[in-house]
């Protein structure tokens, strides 16, 4: 079952251990591993972090680490291909809300299955979308 949707700086520090994510994210994704659900991550979030790559933001060895995330059938994240049910749902995410269109194909994937998204962006938080942080 899919408990949550991280956004791709979710993502990124959860594998990096990296303090910039909230204790309450921390949290909820280790119940969620512990309830042995899962995290979502939009198909989008791997798009993300090669561009961020590219741009020199990131090392390249953060898509080697989530790839090898991914391939393990025991792990908390899970890939959500991006679907035309979940275009249908991202009509519903309104632009001047949130513009960033990885960020709305992301809002639209949580809307899509139900679920709230993990995410500290200050435009989704204040949107309608259901937001941990």
């Amino acid at each position: 079952m899919i408990s949550a949707i991280a956004d791709t700086h979710t993502v990124i520090w959860y594998l990096y251990d990296d303090v910039r994510i909230s204790e309450k994210a921390k949290r909820l994704i280790e119940a969620t591993r512990e309830q042995g659900n899962q995290i979502g991550i939009s198909s989008i979030t791997l798009v993300e972090i090669v561009y961020l790559i590219e741009k020199g933001r990131i090392n390249r060895e953060a898509l080697t680490k989530l790839y090898s995330e991914l391939k393990d059938h025991q792990s908390v994240l899970r890939e959500i291909p991006l679907t035309n049910r979940i275009v249908i749902d991202l009509i519903k995410i309104d632009r001047n809300s949130i513009p960033d269109m990885p960020d709305r194909i992301i809002a639209a994937t949580g809307l899509h299955l139900d679920v709230p998204l993990i995410s500290r962006d200050e435009k989704i938080k204040i949107s309608q979308v259901e937001t941990i942080w």
